[in-house]
Formats: structure tokens, C-alpha cells, sequence
């Protein structure tokens, strides 16, 4: 779904002053209450409101507020109907009356609309799309505003809305259906929710969101590329809930989520996106196990827990350790082996042999009468662990430590070159760092070397919690060994990277990368290791666009992996000049503003290939943290891994760009970095500029906003509205041409 639709609210405050004073009048975004549009044929005044009384007239967008937004859903055999409540409050001085403007999203069922206020119905007129593209038209003319220019081409409900006295609150609801559409398997509900181009942006109270899904049969995939979602699933295959909810909210994206069918076995589903034909497009291949499988097809492996019991583990965090411990052990499955590692000064084991899982309570006992002392041994514990797996079965081996080492070999890459002497090809390492003094470097190299990944408990997390969340994910591996091959396109930069992590039931891996050229019948297969057996999964069929268009969330996913790939690569490895460009270009492009790369914001010339190269120096002489440990490099390390292994892109910024705060060109407070339909903009001296927009060697077509040539750009090419919703000057690069909407005189 490319039109980016927005939750719009046009409420008129109209101040009634005491008897014999001038009444004046403020509006929040949009006009006062008006008419119908005008005929076709008909003449009429282009201004809806009278001019303005004695006193004139005042923007004051912070007396209304939405007291709560709710959005309750029910999708059954791809219908949704959704149902709207939302509660405004009068914070004002005076009377507040107005009109009520919901642009619908496309496809929207309008026989089933139902619209109450305080529980009274209200007859609501529902704007056709040339109507609504009117009233639009007709609003920013007369209120220079054109954030309702981002709704051409879509229909709207309109209503008057009940006066509200000061204090006072009305409560609105909504009933709409529509349709929901699929892409290569997929299904995806949209809600429109961005209002990131309005200039009141007052946060809600309240926000929730549930969506209920119902088929005719087992859902599979639930993923939502937008939000933070809770997925609830009961016992009906055929049934699940997903949830939001935030409290002081200010909504910046549309609501989205897509789904798709469980199958018995591995199922995958495609998305794609490309800026232009002429450029290498984007893929995103959700890869869903399923929910639950049969313990006797569960791949038997063997865990080994190996935990730091230096004296500096003292505490509450010696405390969780054991009650991580504990977990893991009791959790494991019949046919899993296991021992457990205590390392301090040297090293202790539970057991001289791999145990079975009976024996966990046995050892998590033995584990809760430990007592924290000595120093750190981090090079003789992972040897010993590696000593411990049987090259015959998958071993996974969980490393706990809060600090660096003190005992036995110290230095780092010695550790590092013994334990990829020692490793066997048949175990995986994942560690965990518990507090800021670790030694990131070590441990990222650890997890990297050994097919793992790197967690990091911050002082204000718990370490029971952050090893039972990985423990659960890992406990009934479906596909172990897997590898991905594409057939009829070439495919590079995919992420994670290769070889790609094992496949658990109930969970799901989200595989981004590029592609070279599109075809409509492509086929992909994964491969990998099913109770030992190899075993392929083919999929065919499959779509990869060949022209522009698709979902340019995809984009930003790839983006943000690969920037934290680079973050990563140059905190490890150090500075690279290649690696910093890619990084500037890759954050330019995409928009995508990390505690590193915060200067883009403040480079004027960042668009120019001078302003980047300046950038680029000014990220190398800033750098990345040189430290090892300390919370400065713990940081660094959660920040680049979390990017690097995003299920979602990477918000945008937050921050207001310096000298935009009083600008008074509306945007005050706003990020100064915006996406709008893949594209990103960022706000340069009250212009928001295409980030592919080089003024060295582009020249802009000028259009005065609200010109005759404005509206009829808009009417030739109504796809350009999204983007002249950003404001009054804008510079976009659309098809090759830059066009540059300038401040009226």
C-alpha cells in the first residue's frame, strides 16, 4: 500500500469573548464549519468563511486534546471492520465547534458506516475522491496549509461536530469495513494513524490498538513492520490477537501489519520494493517455522551453560544468574543432554559427562549453592565447555559473564585465536554481558566466530530474563545448517548473514537483501538440517517487482541492518574510509539518525558531495568509541546490534533541527527528518529537501505554492500531493525531476 493515509481531525475553535467584546476566532489545522462544495457550474466565493471580526484572527493548536484514541478490529476471510473511539477535550477558554474530516483508507466500505457523539447519531457525509480533492483544495487555499494535500485521490467522512464548551470533552466513534489486500501471500491491514505532517502535534493520552484476526485457517506469520505489537494466540489455530498500546503517544506512521497462513512445514512470504526500475530493488523473505511441532520432530541437541562466579557477581546479579540457571534447566526437553560451567579463579563443573534432562533440577540445586568469589577465567571456561560437546549432535553453549578477563590468559585476541583452535564446527556460542564492565570487542568476536550472537544486560535489566527469553527461542530448533538460494534473480547483502541462523518453532526470521533484476516466477529454497536428514523447502511462484513501487519499509529495514552492520564492523575492526562513506550515503538516503550519526542534522551541505565528504571526516575525527568496556562502549555495542538485527526500521529522529525551534515556519518541534513513500526529506533553513536531490548538479523547477501552476502540477500528478503536504517549500526528485514548491509572495 503506497498512499501514506493519516488520522485527520479539522476542528474550528470558535473563542466566544464576554457580552460586548469583539468575538475572535482561532483554528486548529483546518477550516471553520462550510458548505458542501461548489457545483461544477456553479459560481461561487472562494473563501468559505466570512473575513475575520474585530480582533483578528490566531492559531492556537493546543486547546484541543484527544483524551484517548482506541481502534478495535476484527479481520474475518480478509474483511476488516474497524471500530473508532475517540474522546476530545476542550482545554480552552472558549466554545470549541467545528468539523470532523476522516480521510478513508482506500477501499473503505462506506454502506457500513456508523458515526455516534456521546452516544447520538450524527449524519456524517462521506466526500467522494473529487469532492474531498474540493474541500481539500479549497482548505489550503485559504488556510496555507497543505498537509490535506497528502489525501488526494481518497474519499473522507465529514461531519459537524457538537460545540464543546471549555472543559468539556466529546467522545466520537466510527464504524468503517474494508477489504484487505495480499502480495505474494501476505495479507496486510493498514490503519491510518500518521499525522506527523499536521502542525498540532499534541500527544495522546491514550493510545490502544487491538486487532483481531480470524480464517478459515491456521495464521502463521504476524508481523508489523510499524509498531512494537503483542501477539496473543489461543487455542483456536484460527485465531489471533494482536495488541498496542501507549500512554502521551504522538502517532508518526501508519498503523500496519501483515499475516499469512501456517503451514506444517516451513512456509516463507515475499515482499519487495524498488525505488526505480533502474536501480537494484530491496526483498524481505519472512520465514515462519511452525507454531508447534511434535517433540519426536524436535532435533535432540545438547546446551551447555557456562556462568561467571567471579566475586564481582555478588548480589542481586549472582541472584538472577541463578534463577536463570534454574530456568534453563528445568525447561529442557526430554531428549536434550546438558552441564553447566561455574567459572571464577578456574573452573568447576557439575558433571564429568553430558547429563540428561532429567538430571536439570539436580544441578539447578547445586547451581543455587554456589556463592560468588575470585576472579574472571574467560579463555580455560569456553574451553572447557568446548571440550564438553559431542561432535554427533548440535551443541549450543550460553556464556554469562559480567567483566573482563583477570585470570588465566588476559589478552583478548590470545583468547580469541585458542578458543577458534579448540572450537568444534558443530557449536554455537551465544554470550551475555551483564553490566558495562565487558569486554565488548571479545565477546561480539565470540559470538561472531561461533555462530552466536552477542546480548548485553544493562544495570537496570534483568539477566534471568534475557537468558530465558533466548533459551525459549532456541528450544525446539526445526532446521538447523540453513542456507537460502534464489532462482531467477541474483540476490547479495542479505541479513542476517550467511550462514543464517537455525529456524525454531514458534519463532520467525526476517531475511532482507537486495536484488538485481525483477521476475515474476522466481523460486526460493531453503536448505538446511531436519533431525540430522537435509532437507529442502521450495517455494515458487514468487514475484520480485520490476518496477518502482512495493513497500518502502523494506528499504529502511535493509538500511538500518546494514548501517548497524557497519557500526559494528568499524567498532571491531576500526575506521575504514569505504565504511564511513557507506555509512553517510546509507544514512542520507534513508534517513536513518543514530547517536553517530547526528550531524547529518546539523550539515547544512549534507546533500552535496562536499557536505558529505565534511560529514564523513567529521564522523571519523568523532568516531566510534575506542573503549572496550565502560557504558560508553556497551552501548555502542547493544545500539549497533540491535540495529543490525532490527525486525522494523530504525524510528526517525525526534530532535528539532538547530535554528528550526523558532523558525515560525509551523514546524515547531517536529523532526527535522521526514519519510514520506520511501522518500526521505530533511528540513534545511525551512526547505524540506529529497535527500536524492544534488544541487550540484540538479536544477529545480520552481512552482510558487498556491500557485495556478500548483494546483495544476497537483491535478497532472496527483502522486506529488504526499510530498507537497510537507509544507510550504519543498525541493522533490520525482522520475528525474526536481521540482521546488517556493513561499508564495
Amino acid at each position: 500500500m503506497n498512499r501514506r493515509l493519516s488520522l485527520l481531525v479539522v476542528i474550528v475553535l470558535a473563542l466566544l469573548a464576554l457580552a460586548g467584546v469583539a468575538s475572535v476566532s482561532a483554528q486548529v489545522i483546518g477550516p471553520c464549519p462550510m458548505p458542501p462544495p461548489c457545483p461544477p457550474d456553479a459560481l461561487c466565493e472562494p473563501m468559505f468563511c466570512p473575513p475575520p471580526p474585530i480582533g483578528g484572527v490566531f492559531t492556537n493548536p493546543d486547546w484541543l486534546k484527544i483524551r484517548h484514541h482506541r481502534v478495535e478490529t476484527l479481520i474475518e476471510d480478509q474483511v476488516a471492520q474497524t471500530r473508532v473511539s475517540m474522546e476530545f477535550v476542550n482545554e480552552g477558554e472558549g466554545l470549541a465547534e467545528g468539523t470532523f474530516l476522516f480521510p478513508l483508507p482506500a477501499g473503505a466500505s462506506v454502506d457500513e458506516l456508523v458515526m455516534f457523539i456521546n452516544d447520538q447519531p450524527v449524519e456524517a457525509r462521506i466526500l467522494d475522491a473529487d469532492e474531498a480533492r474540493e474541500y481539500y483544495d479549497a482548505i489550503v487555499r485559504q488556510y496555507r496549509d497543505p498537509a490535506l494535500l497528502e489525501y488526494v485521490g481518497t474519499s473522507a467522512i465529514q461531519a459537524n461536530v457538537f460545540p464543546i464548551p471549555p472543559g468539556e470533552k466529546r467522545r466520537i466513534e466510527i464504524v468503517y469495513s474494508q477489504a484487505v489486500t495480499a502480495d505474494n501471500g501476505l495479507l496486510q491491514y493498514v490503519y491510518p494513524l500518521d499525522v506527523s505532517q499536521l502542525t498540532s502535534h499534541r500527544p495522546i493520552e491514550t493510545m490502544t490498538m487491538e486487532v483481531t484476526i480470524r480464517g478459515s485457517q491456521p495464521i502463521g506469520t504476524v508481523y508489523s513492520p510499524s509498531h512494537t505489537v503483542a501477539i496473543a494466540r489461543g487455542s483456536d489455530p484460527n485465531e489471533v490477537r494482536v495488541g498496542f498500546e501507549a500512554s502521551n503517544f504522538t502517532p508518526d506512521q501508519d498503523f500496519s501489519l501483515f499475516w499469512g497462513v501456517d503451514a506444517d512445514v516451513i512456509d516463507a512470504n515475499l515482499l519487495t520494493y524498488r525505488d526505480s526500475a533502474a536501480e537494484d530493488g530491496f526483498f524481505l523473505l519472512l520465514v515462519q517455522p511452525p507454531l508447534t511441532v511434535d517433540a519426536s520432530d524436535i532435533a535432540p541437541k545438547d546446551l551447555i551453560l557456562v556462568v561467571d562466579q567471579s566475586g564481582s557477581m555478588d548480589g542481586d546479579k549472582w541472584v538472577q544468574a541463578q534463577d536463570a540457571a534454574r530456568y534453563v534447566l528445568e525447561n529442557l526437553s526430554e531428549s536434550d543432554r546438558f552441564n553447566v560451567i561455574l567459572f571464577s579463579t578456574g573452573t568447576r563443573l557439575f558433571s564429568n559427562q553430558l547429563e540428561g534432562s532429567g538430571m536439570g533440577p539436580d544441578a539447578a540445586a547445586w547451581v543455587d549453592g554456589q556463592f560468588p568469589e575470585g576472579g574472571t577465567n574467560i579463555n580455560d571456561s569456553l574451553l572447557l565447555a568446548f571440550e564438553q560437546v559431542d561432535p554427533e549432535r548440535d551443541a549450543t553453549i550460553l556464556f554469562i559473564t559480567d567483566g573482563i578477563p583477570t585470570e588465566g590468559e588476559e589478552d583478548p585476541d590470545q583468547i580469541l585465536a585458542n578458543l577458534q583452535a579448540a572450537a568444534p564446527p558443530n557449536a554455537r556460542v551465544f554470550t551475555f554481558g551483564v553490566g558495562d564492565d565487558v569486554d565488548t570487542f571479545l565477546l561480539d568476536k565470540i559470538a561472531q566466530s561461533f555462530g552466536g550472537a552477542s546480548s548485553y544486560v544493562r544495570p537496570t535489566e534483568r539477566i534471568d530474563e534475557e537468558v530465558a527469553s533466548l533459551f525459549n527461542k532456541i528450544s525446539a530448533p526445526v532446521l538447523t545448517d540453513v542456507t537460502l538460494t534464489v532462482d531467477g534473480t541474483m540476490i547479495d547483502s542479505t541479513y542476517p548473514q550467511t550462514p543464517l541462523p537455525d529456524l525454531f518453532a514458534g519463532t520467525q526470521m526476517a531475511i532482507v537483501g537486495r536484488y538485481r533484476d525483477g521476475v515474476e516466477n522466481a523460486t526460493i529454497t531453503l536448505s538446511g538440517l531436519m533431525n540430522g536428514e537435509p532437507t529442502s523447502f521450495v517455494y515458487d511462484g514468487l514475484t520480485f517487482r520490476e518496477v518502482a513501487g512495493g513497500e518502502p519499509f523494506v528499504a529502511q529495514l535493509w538500511a538500518t541492518r546494514r548501517i548497524g552492520d557497519l557500526l559494528n564492523t568499524i567498532r571491531l575492526e576500526g575506521e575504514d574510509a569505504e565504511l564511513v562513506d557507506s555509512i553517510i550515503n546509507l544514512s542520507v538516503r534513508y534517513g536513518i539518525i543514530t547517536p553517530y550519526t547526528s550531524f547529518l542534522i546539523d550539515e547544512n551541505d549534507i546533500l552535496s558531495q562536499t557536505g558529505r565528504e565534511a560529514a564523513a571526516q567529521q564522523f571519523a575525527q568523532g568516531g566510534l568509541s575506542t573503549q572496550s568496556s565502560g557504558a560508553a562502549a556497551v552501548g555502542a555495542a547493544d545500539m549497533a546490534l540491535n540495529m543490525a538485527e532490527a525486525a522494523a526500521p530504525l524510528p526517525m529522529a525526534t530532535m528539532t533541527a538547530p535554528g528550526e525551534a523558532e523558525s515560525g515556519d509551523g514546524y515547531r518541534g517536529q523532526s527535522p527528518v521526514q519519510t514520506v513513500n520511501g522518500k526521505t526529506f530533511f528540513l534545511r533553513e525551512g526547505v524540506w529537501t529529497d535527500s536524492i536531490f544534488d544541487p550540484d548538479t540538479m536544477t529545480a523547477e520552481p512552482i510558487p505554492f498556491l500557485s495556478d501552476a500548483y494546483f495544476a502540477l497537483l491535478t497532472e500528478r496527483p502522486e506529488l500531493g504526499a510530498y507537497f503536504a510537507l509544507g510550504e517549500q519543498v525541493i522533490v526528485v520525482v522520475d528525474g525531476t526536481a521540482y521546488q514548491v517556493t513561499a508564495a509572495e
